[in-house]
């Protein structure tokens, strides 16, 4: 933790861009700061391929003091549509790669300190992966669990597209993700509040408002469920449910900022694509699932 920052200006999210859909790119086209000094949380699910994602992050890099990004699931496929081929790491690490070019800080990156309207807090981009702990009901076993779900026909994309190489599995690269993960938020000053941006909920109590609950399973990891008490959260920022909503836990307030597919966002009221602030916070009452 190096990189500090002051000003005046708003701490702001979003995610789940999924700028391949023409309407989407759209709306990243029409995102604006609304001062110099506004910064802007990615929290994942901005493109299935590299160069979309870079066109989107270069875009909002342009126009934010500072940009932030936390990896999503789409990311990280390997598309047969991408001409870039990598998979697993040497993916992610590419990504990394393409971020620093653009001046878009990464959870590679010494975290940054927001020192603006709300602050001062750590934010934390997280790339933290799951591992089918969030079980349906009335299984015991990741086998079990996945059995379900076939038998559902609710399976995501990541198991024949998020290749975990050189991990034996996507379980296995998640477990090294939380635990390198965890000592450097750990390493932090215990003074300073948090706020922890990653494409998963920390905990699983979002989940439990899907339509198809067996689609937790590829939705964070239970290893992380007390993270928001233990690292001093003030918000949790997330997204991949597409559900953008406000929740309490535990006193912490919990942050969806999707926006989704169009055929979702374009059923909600309101205007779609709009930047959620997290700091300073706004003054809410708990949302009910």
């Amino acid at each position: 933790m190096t990189s500090t920052s002051g000003g005046r200006g708003e701490l702001w999210a979003i995610s789940d861009l999924h700028v391949g859909y023409a309407e989407n790119r759209a709306l990243v086209e029409k995102m604006r700061p609304g001062s110099d000094d506004d910064w802007l949380l990615v929290a994942g699910d901005v493109a299935e391929t590299v160069a979309d994602i870079r066109w989107a992050l270069g875009t909002l890099a342009d126009r934010f003091r500072r940009v932030v990004w936390a990896p999503g699931n789409h990311e990280l496929w390997t598309h047969p549509k991408d001409p870039v081929t990598l998979r697993g790491v040497a993916r992610y690490e590419h990504l990394v790669e393409v971020c620093r070019e653009l001046g878009v800080t990464t959870p590679e990156d010494p975290y940054p300190v927001w020192e603006g309207a709300g602050g001062p807090a750590v934010v934390a981009p997280l790339f933290l992966l799951y591992d089918y702990s969030f079980l349906p009901d009335g299984c015991a076993t990741m086998d079990e669990g996945l059995a379900y779900a076939h038998g559902t026909g609710v399976v995501c994309n990541d198991e024949f597209l998020l290749h975990p190489d050189p991990y034996p599995s996507r379980e296995a690269w998640c477990r090294a993700r939380v635990a390198d993960t965890e000592r450097r938020l750990a390493a932090l000053p215990a003074e300073l509040p948090t706020v922890l941006v990653n494409h998963y909920p920390l905990d699983r109590h979002p989940t439990d408002v899907l339509w198809y609950p067996e689609f937790a399973m590829w939705c964070g990891t239970d290893r992380t469920a007390d993270w928001h008490r233990r690292f001093r959260v003030a918000t949790m920022v997330y997204g991949h449910l597409h559900i953008p909503r406000t929740t309490w836990h535990e006193g912490v307030r919990f942050e969806e900022v999707s926006v989704g597919y169009p055929r979702e966002w374009r059923k909600r009221t309101g205007p779609p694509g709009q930047l959620r602030r997290i700091l300073p916070s706004p003054v809410s009452e708990e949302v009910s699932p």
